[in-house]
């Protein structure tokens, strides 16, 4: 018998940052280590982590970090995580690995640490172990994965769908899912993403005969927005492509290295021969692919429609095409692009988020797994609350004891104990985030992103002065600099104001005849009374910086 205890660092409560955690007595299991990408005010921050500081404290205890699929929400923070854990283990199938290998230094790319699992391949760690089954998403590669403990499975789906059209790479062991069923699972942990739709995901999933439409009615160039990780949407273009006469100009060269590695591990069935290149990209029928990548919605799009791009000039003739339905978060920015593309005399098609969706889970695929699984508790994760909330009613709604449903937020902790759930846990791990800004290791703090925040509202006032060594009195300045804050040459008697306030401060911090000044007294003394004259003049709070030098 075992204690088992299971909490996320990430991933309930947002979209995006999925870090699960599994404890069997002294074991760790970690399924997934995700980023996501603030889309509202991002001030710099190019991504948004979790914190790993249990992860490091308990680094010895930690059997791997087992990834489901190979897209950014589940793997993204992978390179930061083999930064601070070292040599812990991260297991993957090929594809998932393949793309983690693509976002590490060279030096790391050929880590033993980076072990391939296959699907259906049990592996033991002690005395539990793991099995991997085949799951249909938008990308090849994805599992679910069975932790099997002395108490029960605990499975975690990673993200899914039921699609019986989806064979080969994509297609989903229901099988083998039945039979982890039949054996006893404690607890199942399944996402929550599209909880809230009616149905099942598919058809709505599968785009092709709306693909077909308008590479049929368009006689002109079309540019294509793609996410580079979303494989089958891809094969659904070249594979209406294939009958056309049109020929593909892929941009970028990530996307042109994805799509090429793809197929040459097999996992997009393409003829080679359509794809042209640069010198095809103002041919009447091209295709121009454009990688729209989520750290950056439409970010490429939107240099090539305001002229930036180096090689893509719009023409009215053109037309654009959105491949993927808007998702949560970024449907403001989609209209602004869907305006820009009007005012430039482009036709704008977009994928209704109504009509088409992405693949995840919806209400009656949820269902489906629930009752092939069959388990002794629930635990919803991944997504905002209220689709937790939404996902647990739908277990209530199939019969499970509400007591048996597991609704947590981030680090709290679900104990069981031989098997039942220990009703008296309320155990909370901490837990933060980390926010990541270029290539700068770690986080940059709080307090740099209210500096940011404080900046990009008021802006910066700088108070230059400068006193005689040895007297210490002022010799130069003070004078004032503004950027972000007030137009100078309209306010000179405001900032004439300015100067005489900076002065009365400084003089009054010096002694007379003192060898020794305090600065951090005069900054300090500046900042607090420029700080109340500004926003008594002007109501706003700009950051003030003083800057004292002696010669």
């Amino acid at each position: 018998m075992s204690k088992i205890r299971i909490f996320s660092l990430g991933g309930l409560n947002e979209n995006g940052k999925n870090l699960y955690v599994v404890e069997v007595d002294k074991d760790i299991f970690v399924f997934d280590a995700g980023l996501k990408y603030d889309n509202d005010r991002s001030l710099g921050i190019d991504y948004i982590i979790p914190k790993f500081d249990y992860l490091v404290k308990n680094r010895k205890r930690i059997k791997g970090i087992f990834l489901t699929h190979g897209h950014e929400s589940h793997i993204g923070a992978i390179p930061d995580i083999m930064d601070v854990l070292g040599g812990v283990d991260i297991y993957g199938t090929k594809l998932t690995l393949d793309i983690v290998k693509s976002d590490l230094s060279p030096d790391k790319q050929n880590s033993k640490h980076l072990i391939e699992l296959k699907p259906h391949q049990k592996r033991e760690f002690g005395k539990n172990s793991l099995f991997p089954i085949s799951v249909t998403h938008s990308i090849p590669g994805a599992v679910c994965y069975v932790l099997y403990t002395p108490d029960g499975a605990i499975v975690y789906t990673g993200d899914f769908v039921f699609d019986a059209t989806m064979t080969g790479l994509y297609k989903t062991d229901i099988g083998k899912l039945a039979y982890v069923g039949k054996q006893g699972v404690l607890c199942l942990m399944a996402e929550s993403m599209y909880a809230e739709r009616e149905g099942h995901t598919s058809p709505h999933n599968r785009v092709s005969s709306f693909i077909k439409e308008v590479f049929n009615k368009n006689e002109n160039r079309i540019i294509v927005t793609i996410l580079a990780a979303h494989f089958y949407r891809i094969q659904e273009i070249f594979d209406e492509l294939q009958n056309t006469h049109r020929k593909v100009v892929i941009m970028g060269k990530k996307l042109q290295d994805t799509i090429y590695q793809a197929i040459e591990s097999h996992y997009l069935n393409i003829n080679p021969k359509i794809i042209g290149d640069l010198s095809n990209l103002n041919d009447k029928n091209v295709v121009v692919l454009v990688s729209d990548e989520k750290e950056k919605p439409f970010n490429n799009l939107e240099r090539i429609i305001k002229g930036y791009d180096k090689y893509i000039t719009l023409k009215e003739t053109d037309t654009i095409f959105i491949t993927e339905p808007a998702y949560e978060g970024i449907e403001k920015r989609l209209a602004v692009i869907m305006d820009d593309i009007a005012i430039a005399g482009c036709e704008a098609i977009v994928l209704s988020s109504k009509k088409h969706l992405l693949h995840h889970a919806s209400r009656e695929d949820l269902m489906l797994m629930m009752n092939l699984m069959n388990p002794k508790y629930y635990f919803p994760v991944k997504g905002e609350y209220r689709l937790q909330y939404a996902n647990a009613t739908i277990a209530s709604d199939l019969g499970m004891n509400p007591k048996n449903i597991l609704l947590k937020q981030n680090g709290d902790v679900v104990e069981f104990v031989r098997g039942k759930l220990n009703e008296k846990c309320f155990d909370h791990i901490e837990v933060d985030e980390v926010l990541i800004d270029g290539k700068s290791q770690g986080d940059i703090g709080s307090l740099v992103l209210k500096d940011r925040e404080m900046l990009g509202e008021n802006g910066i006032v700088i108070v230059c002065c400068t006193l005689d060594k040895q007297s210490k009195q002022i010799v130069g300045g003070p004078e004032i600099l503004t950027r972000g804050f007030i137009y100078a040459k309209d306010n000179q008697e405001l900032l004439e104001e300015t100067k005489e306030l900076a002065r009365e401060v400084i003089d009054e911090s010096i002694e007379p005849n003192s060898r020794r000044v305090d600065y951090t007294q005069i900054k300090n003394g500046v900042r607090e009374k420029l700080g109340k004259f500004f926003y008594q003049k002007t109501e706003s709070k700009p950051m003030v910086i003083t800057v004292i030098q002696e010669v």
